[in-house]
């Protein structure tokens, strides 16, 4: 793909991102919810942010496809000869939205022949616009972003995210407490993309998970590895977005994750 193309994707990924979070913003004080799942929670306002995503960008690009979280788009993964895709999850962190919680953002990443080339996550309430595209490196506003240098797991600060419903899924909690006892400190934001956007960005140095989805992770990926990091599945293998788990880390760290994560919580 043109180098010429790939900025454009990524700066229509910008403004389609600033829409949809205004929306967000707009709906702040008049949304209802209802649950998709146990404690699984979708809003008025997800679903017209998501509709304001996806007007701009099949206005800007009418050839391409379009997947995202919420009724109305397909969830089903792109043929290896689709056309470009959109992967957008229009509110990651609706829980905190709910609650008034200032850790939720619009996530937006374009998939081509089988690849995510562009990535763009915005948090409105810090006006914080991460973006990135393949060879273009990653970006908050102007800064270059590059990921830490900790190569020390009790130096390190990492992030987890936990499913809606974690009964079934105890195992979160275990690997919670391992890696409490091992690392510097923990953070469950509620926000799988801010999370990939902080790692990006130096702040966190590592991220797992058992539970994303496609548009948790399509956004902050290219981030990460375009500020320098690692994301692979949990097992080392070549990171698969379809799959559930995720494992990133700033480089340095990345054997270490890997090596506790082969073997059981203890």
């Amino acid at each position: 793909m043109a180098t010429d193309d790939l900025v454009i994707y990524r700066e229509a990924a910008c403004e389609a991102a600033r829409r949809g979070a205004a929306v967000l913003e707009d709906w702040r004080s008049r949304f209802q919810v209802r649950e998709k799942g146990r404690a699984d929670l979708v809003t008025d306002a997800d679903l017209a942010s998501q509709r304001t995503i996806h007007a701009y960008l099949h206005q800007r690009f009418p050839d391409h496809a379009f997947l995202a979280e919420e009724e109305g788009a397909s969830k089903a993964q792109p043929a290896s000869d689709a056309p470009p895709t959109w992967i957008c999850d229009p509110l990651d962190g609706t829980t905190n939205y709910v609650h008034d919680c200032p850790w939720y953002c619009v996530s937006i990443g374009l998939q081509v022949a089988g690849e995510l080339v562009v990535g763009v996550v915005f948090d409105p309430r810090q006006n914080e616009l991460f973006a990135a595209a393949k060879g273009h490196g990653a970006w908050l506003g102007s800064r270059r972003l590059q990921t830490s240098t900790t190569t020390r797991l009790e130096d390190a600060l990492l992030a987890t995210g936990f499913p809606p419903d974690l009964r079934g899924q105890e195992r979160t909690l275990e690997w919670w407490r391992y890696f409490s006892l091992r690392a510097r400190s923990l953070r469950r934001t509620g926000s799988t993309a801010l999370n990939l956007a902080y790692l990006a960005a130096g702040r966190f140095d590592g991220y797992w998970a058992f539970d994303n989805h496609v548009w948790d992770v399509a956004g902050g990926v290219v981030l990460v590895r375009e500020a320098g990091g690692v994301i692979t599945n949990v097992d080392g293998t070549l990171f698969d977005p379809y799959t559930p788990d995720a494992l990133a880390s700033n480089g340095p760290l990345h054997p270490l994750l890997l090596e506790a994560l082969r073997g059981e919580p203890r």
